[in-house]
């Protein structure tokens, strides 16, 4: 409510008050714009991964994952053990979506497994059975 002087009437606040009208989507402070800029991965890529997570948990191959939202991309980390360092990263980079593509599989060595423009194809690197090779 907000009382006039000049009248001494008190009325109501409304839509035609330019200073209470605020638009839904855009951040209002600091912490929503540094909110609004963080790379996620939607339901739909987080239902993707844990599937291939869930495949592998119940294979006693990984145990633990861990999410990070950073400013520039968003990783998703495989580890066998919680104080290990992660077997296998996730990957979503947008700002590599129009070159090599924004998903990509990083083994623990750095080394880029597989990189791409679509999550499924990506996350097929871990379809293929690995095998032990035995030096003679």
């Amino acid at each position: 409510m907000v009382t006039s002087r000049a009248a001494n009437k008190v009325q109501p606040i409304g839509l035609s008050d330019p200073a209470s009208v605020v638009p839904f989507n855009s951040p209002t402070s600091f912490r929503d714009q540094q909110a609004a800029k963080i790379v996620s991965f939607d339901r739909k890529e987080l239902g993707k991964i844990l599937n291939i997570y869930g495949r592998m948990v119940a294979t006693g191959a990984w145990r633990d994952y861990a999410i990070d939202h950073l400013n520039d991309r968003a990783v998703f980390s495989i580890f066998r053990k919680a104080n290990e360092v992660p077997l296998f990263r996730i990957e979503k980079n947008p700002k590599l979506a129009q070159k090599q593509g924004a998903y990509s599989v990083i083994a623990a060595t750095g080394l880029i497994m597989k990189r791409g423009h679509e999550l499924d194809r990506v996350l097929r690197v871990f379809d293929k059975s690995l095998k032990l090779v035995h030096g003679d």
